[in-house]
């Protein structure tokens, strides 16, 4: 990094506050307590080009003098002792740098905020095309309550001949009741015990069973997972099946499969956004007598199922037109091999041109910047979260190692 570049970046006095401090000498600059930190900033640096440690350190406060006006000059704030030392770990990657960069400050939450939202303005780094995006911003002091809380939890176990005899007591019934969980059939589902009841509740797993036997309901059995076990399939042959599903989309869909292969007589559910293994006592039985009979119940659940499916087709119309040659596969194979290792992902439009290259973290929020990608490809795993925001964008098909969720419209290719 030239010196003409640092000036152009800083005035004299500046300039001089910043070569004390890469030289190491003492000044009033970066010497915020360990105490006073309130906020860590977190950002991410990609950069089209090799950079140095300076070059990052003079790009922070060249391009964001005067955004903000002087009472939040980055240099000022940092002579008086708001903003500390700012750390800077930069990574070669082939023609790229790759880095990460902290700031800690003793500012408040809305100019911290400010500080942070100001770096994602920097465009260019040093002599190269550059994009900050800002990771997080952590609460220094709430993870230092975070301990504190967990470490008073941890010694207050350790002292002796303190326990309340209502906790004594209640940790027996609980142990009574859970000592009534029961294995059943040849793929041991956790039960209650009362099979003589006419009516049996099936729930999805173990820890369903053992909520309901805390609340009282013994004739209850869990299927262990999703799919539907043979022996509930003899049981509904004989008892009416109460069916009791999580309040979200997988226990819809857990209704669904169950009744294409078991009589089930009625449904209950949990409250939106809840799982069974949640509820209260008093829930459990309130949403018990809020079952409906599963015709009912499907009937309704087929119809919103149904019309949702069109609305997302209707959404990706755009995506299912994609075609592509074995051509296109073959340097979609390439662009994926050069990636290898990388922890990135490559933004193509629908004829295969490179729009963007990103760091694999900021793919769901880079998607809402850049207009126009047709296919991603990633180095590594496809999170349901990155399948989710490119079925958004409007994103025709993603290349990855492998992928977490197959539950979407997308073209979804390993290559």
């Amino acid at each position: 990094m030239s010196f003409d570049y640092l000036k152009r970046c800083f005035s004299r006095k500046s300039f001089k506050d910043f070569k004390k401090i890469n030289n190491g000498e003492k000044t009033k600059m970066a010497k915020v307590s360990p105490v006073s930190i309130k906020y860590m900033i977190h950002a991410n640096l990609n950069a089209e080009g090799a950079l140095e440690k300076p070059d990052v350190i003079g790009a922070l406060f060249g391009q964001t003098e005067g955004l903000l006006g002087p009472d939040l000059e980055m240099r000022e704030l940092q002579k008086e002792g708001k903003i500390g030392r700012i750390e800077v770990d930069l990574e070669r990657q082939e023609k790229r740098t790759l880095g990460t960069i902290k700031i800690p400050t003793a500012l408040d939450q809305s100019e911290t905020a400010l500080i942070a939202a100001a770096l994602e303005t920097i465009e260019r780094v040093g002599p190269c095309d550059a994009q900050i995006e800002i990771e997080k911003i952590e609460d220094v002091r709430g993870n230092k309550r975070d301990y504190i809380l967990e470490r008073a939890k941890k010694l207050m176990t350790g002292i002796e001949g303190s326990t309340d005899s209502r906790d004594i007591s209640n940790q027996i019934k609980d142990s009574t009741k859970i000592a009534g969980v029961k294995e059943y059939g040849k793929n041991k589902l956790a039960c209650g015990t009362d099979f003589e009841n006419k009516e049996l509740i099936v729930v999805e797993g173990r820890a369903d069973v053992v909520n309901l036997v805390r609340a009282g309901i013994n004739n209850v059995i869990g299927m262990n997972g999703t799919k539907l076990p043979d022996e509930i399939k003899e049981l509904a042959k004989t008892k009416d099946i109460i069916l009791f599903i999580d309040g979200d989309r997988g226990g819809k869909l857990i209704a669904q499969n169950v009744m294409e292969n078991a009589d089930v007589k009625y449904i209950a559910v949990a409250p939106d956004g809840k799982e069974v293994e949640e509820l209260t006592s008093k829930e459990i039985l309130m949403n018990l007598r809020k079952k409906v009979p599963a015709r009912d119940f499907f009937s309704s659940f087929e119809r919103n199922f149904k019309f949702a499916d069109k609305t997302s087709l209707v959404k990706n119309t755009e995506k299912e037109k994609i075609e592509l040659s074995a051509e296109d596969k073959e340097k979609l194979k390439k662009i994926s091999r050069s990636l290898d290792g990388s922890g990135k992902a490559v933004f193509l439009d629908k004829n295969l041109k490179e729009l963007k290259s990103v760091s694999q973290k900021s793919i769901s929020s880079s998607l809402r910047r850049i207009m126009g990608t047709a296919i991603i490809v990633i180095d590594g795993s496809a999170t349901p979260a990155i399948i989710n925001s490119s079925e958004e964008s409007g994103v025709q098909a993603v290349v990855a190692k492998n992928f977490q969720t197959t539950d979407t419209k997308i073209k979804l290719m390993s290559l």
